[in-house]
């Protein structure tokens, strides 16, 4: 084997020009429409082959195109044009400073780690796989504009997630081509020193002869990724001084098997919590986008019991105040969870480093501690490790407080302390840059960056009806035109280009459905095409055709995803259907930006309740395309009626097959009866008013909310402040309130196991009035607690059908008699505010002034 010597070659440039190097390297340019266009005037056609990389457009443009732009004054001035204009978006002051810095908050004062295993923040740095990622994007995005003190966390994958190719039966395959990336605009993490910043992780080898355990360590580094105010750290371990095995844990997204996932995912958490500390960043709030990055808490606390000569318990108390977590999945299924054997190592390993039980490091990731088969679950260690949880959507947060409560037993579904905070989008990413001009000449210049205002967003209403058509219908055209672009390469790379064909696919002047998304089962992605010959009269009627435009990966394992594209594939090539229904390869970021913009209506059909949130449909809403969905995830806060359309009215089904059925039908229903009429009433000008009403009124409606900066600003609030706050308060003088904390939880988590409601009295009259106040006493025996540890409560509510309560409301009780031998009488008062049948109940709950809420530690005591 030949030995290579690495040298590195950089783009020369002329120095009038040396400005867009810097402009290169900082990914303000993914939401900054004017530096795009900047970097497409160099060279339109090698920006497009680069995936709109700027930096691997600068390498590869030839020297004499170079020397025309440095001499050319028009150009000249729109790069200083772009160059001011970014430098006042970075040194302008931001909502974060004028609520937190200058308020001198414990979050002005801290900084926000943002770990996941993806981020989708452009096309051109392909380390995602779809939505989880592309939110992290935007979650970055929004940090930069309300100029949060965050960074972001990620896995520098040396081959990403696939490019999808179709092969000629429409079977989806995948290529892996590697990363370059000193052709990325990203650069190394360097420490004060000017030295590549580097830590280490120890995994397992193997038990040595006399059982004990062996470790390799593995090696990562760091690349930074600018985005706007924003460092993003992409680790990566495809070194020289890793073996073969260990340079493979950053190859690819979602590869590898479950023993490869581990291994990443401690590259993540713990990793990643390393490279922060060596970089000299030491983050007081760390977010779990996700449970794969959910190891960086035991990491935390490994280094809190070095940093604080603390014990595990404290130490955990601390960590877990500065933790929050975001679910994303409404299923237990699409979890990450191992088997005990399969992590057993990697915890021996970590808990080795800290100088404690393996089984204390079990225990945090079982749903049942005391289970030896239970598996070890992500998001289960994640929920352990933070005191802070969310859903991404109002309905997930239900759905993850029911699929949760086994972490909580006994405690009322509804008083789970599982939150939710609904996910956004970027619209200074997502919108289409025709649209954005035509939006600030009413909405003002500053719309984007100030895009939480309903007063603001309800400026589109006044821009006239034919303008916002005509850039509609501009936008459809322009994805006509480049959906026919892809279709020609991929006939050329298949070695049969048949311009003529395509030529006359799609129609740039008929309604336009699209349906974008990863293909899971769940989606439903043929739905539209359970009755073909109903659909062959609605996409070939004579007055009012309709064509579909369709894209997305499957995950390379889920063969019921593969099948769903291959079915499209196939119908669009059935007579009746050629023209009118495509498919387009290798879907990314750049193609959806086209789509959201470019098509009329964003179909979406997924099996309520299993849509946690949905992103796509956001960024087709705010672009003026009308969302026709399943009111399930965010469609169910956001529909009001006459801002898209709906299919169905929130059925959930329990039978699969029938639902499919049943929603089939409505969705053909709402195409034939409402949609496609609607779309095509037009007046004498040619001008579907009613359409274009309901257009803006998705605008307005979906703007102010379903964003990003309402999104990132919500977590602030709900989470990061207070984690900040808790933080601050558990680590002062020494974690000194941590440390009580941690010896009182011990303590009452000891004698929890003997406290009993023994006996409730109330009065016989079991009527009263409206607002009238019942007395009820109770006894309870508290052994070796006393009342100061405990909250004595009754737990009433109306009855339903089934003789539960839901939402039920809680009054604390007053201790009246020590009765000797533990036993307390306690004395409180309910008042219903309604009329009905009603009933309550006696539950005793810990309490502390340091618990994060009533139901934190999970232990309920009911009579």
């Amino acid at each position: 084997m030949h030995t290579l010597h690495r040298f590195h070659v950089f783009p020369r440039l002329p120095n009038e020009l040396k400005p867009l190097v810097d402009l290169a390297k900082n990914l303000t340019f993914s939401f900054c429409h004017e530096a795009r266009e900047l970097f497409r005037e160099v060279d339109p056609e090698i920006f497009v082959d680069v995936n709109e990389n700027p930096l691997a457009l600068l390498g590869r443009v030839n020297n004499e195109r170079l020397d025309e732009l440095s001499k050319s004054s028009e150009f000249l001035s729109k790069m200083g044009r772009v160059v001011d204009l970014i430098g006042a978006y970075q040194g302008r002051k931001t909502w974060f400073d004028k609520t937190h810095r200058d308020a001198q908050t414990a979050l002005g004062r801290s900084l926000i780690a943002y770990f996941s295993m993806e981020f989708g923040v452009h096309e051109c740095l392909p380390v995602y796989s779809g939505g989880l990622g592309v939110l992290a994007g935007d979650h970055l995005k929004s940090a930069s504009d309300l100029g949060l003190p965050l960074v972001g966390v990620g896995i520098a994958f040396s081959k990403g997630y696939f490019h999808q190719a179709l092969d000629i039966e429409g079977w989806q395959t995948e290529r892996y081509p590697p990363n370059d990336w000193h052709d990325l605009p990203v650069s190394p993490a360097l420490l004060p020193n000017g030295q590549r910043a580097s830590v280490t992780v120890a995994l397992p080898i193997a038990l040595d002869a006399a059982g004990g355990l062996k470790l390799r360590e593995v090696a990562i580094e760091a690349w930074v990724v600018q985005v706007g105010r924003v460092k993003l750290y992409l680790l990566d371990a495809d070194l020289d001084q890793n073996a073969e095995g260990d340079r493979a844990l950053t190859n690819t997204l979602y590869g590898g098997d479950r023993s490869h996932r581990i291994r990443q995912e401690i590259l993540l958490g713990v990793g990643g919590y390393r490279m922060l500390r060596t970089l000299g960043v030491d983050p007081a709030i760390c977010h779990m986008n996700e449970g794969h990055s959910a190891f960086l808490a035991i990491e935390r606390i490994r280094r809190k019991m070095v940093d604080g000569s603390l014990s595990f318990a404290a130490a955990r108390e601390v960590c877990a105040a500065g933790n929050v977590f975001t679910t994303h999945t409404p299923v237990p299924a699409g979890n990450d969870a191992f088997p005990r054997d399969m992590v057993l190592p990697y915890l021996e390993a970590l808990a080795k480093e800290m100088g404690v039980p393996t089984a204390d490091l079990l225990a945090l990731g079982r749903l049942n501690p005391a289970d030896d088969g239970s598996e070890f679950s992500m998001p289960v260690l994640a929920i352990r490790t933070a005191d802070t949880y969310n859903g991404v959507s109002a309905l997930h947060g239900r759905e993850a407080r029911s699929m949760w409560k086994s972490l909580w037993p006994d405690v009322p579904v509804d008083d789970i302390p599982i939150g939710s905070v609904t996910n956004g989008v970027h619209a200074g990413t997502w919108i289409a840059p025709r649209l954005a001009k035509l939006y600030s000449g009413v909405m003002g210049n500053h719309f984007l960056e100030e895009g939480c205002s309903a007063e603001v967003w309800n400026a589109v209403h006044n821009v006239p009806d034919q303008e916002l058509w005509n850039a509609h219908q501009t936008l459809r055209a322009e994805l006509v035109t480049n959906v026919r672009k892809r279709l020609r390469a991929t006939a050329k790379r298949r070695g049969k280009p048949d311009d003529a064909t395509i030529a006359h696919l799609l129609d740039p002047s008929i309604l336009t459905i699209g349906f974008a998304r990863r293909f899971a089962t769940y989606k439903r992605g043929t739905l539209l095409l359970r009755d073909p010959a109903r659909l062959h009269k609605i996409l070939n009627h004579a007055e009012r055709p309709v064509q579909l435009v369709f894209a997305g990966k499957a995950h390379p394992q889920d063969i019921g995803g593969k099948e769903l594209i291959r079915d499209i594939v196939r119908a669009s090539r059935q007579n009746g259907f050629r023209g009118r229904i495509v498919f387009i390869e290798d879907y990314n970021m750049g193609i959806a930006r086209e789509l959201v913009s470019g098509v009329d209506v964003w179909l979406n059909t997924p099996r309520r309740p299993l849509e946690a949130s949905g992103t796509s449909g956001m960024k087709a809403a705010v672009n003026g395309v009308l969302h026709a969905s399943i009111l399930d995830g965010w469609w169910c806060e956001a529909y009001t009626g006459d801002n898209g359309f709906a299919i169905g009215g929130g059925e959930e089904y329990q039978d699969s097959g029938f639902g499919d059925h049943v929603e089939a039908q409505a969705l053909y229903r709402l195409l034939e009866e409402e949609l496609i009429p609607l779309f095509y009433e037009r007046n004498a000008q040619g001008i579907p008013h009613k359409w274009v009403a309901r257009m803006k009124r998705s605008i307005a409606s979906v703007g102010p909310y379903f964003n990003t900066h309402r999104m990132v600003k919500e977590y602030v609030e709900k989470c990061y402040a207070q984690a900040a706050d808790r933080t601050h308060a558990l680590a002062k003088d020494g974690c000194k309130l941590a440390i009580t904390l941690s010896e009182w939880r011990t303590r009452v988590e000891a004698a929890w196991p003997d406290v009993k409601v023994d006996e409730v009295t109330w009065p016989e009259e079991s009527k009263i009035a409206v607002s009238e106040a019942l007395r009820v006493e109770a006894t309870v025996t508290l052994p070796k607690l006393t009342p100061a540890d405990v909250s004595v409560e009754l737990y009433y509510g109306k009855v339903h059908g089934d003789h539960a309560f839901t939402g039920g409301k809680a009054v604390e009780m007053n201790p009246v008699a020590e009765l000797g031998d533990g036993k307390i009488r306690y004395a409180g008062t309910i008042s219903p505010s309604e009329a009905g049948e009603h009933a309550f109940a006696v539950r005793v709950l810990p309490k502390h002034a340091g618990l994060h809420g009533p139901h934190a530690m999970g232990l309920i005591a009911w009579q």
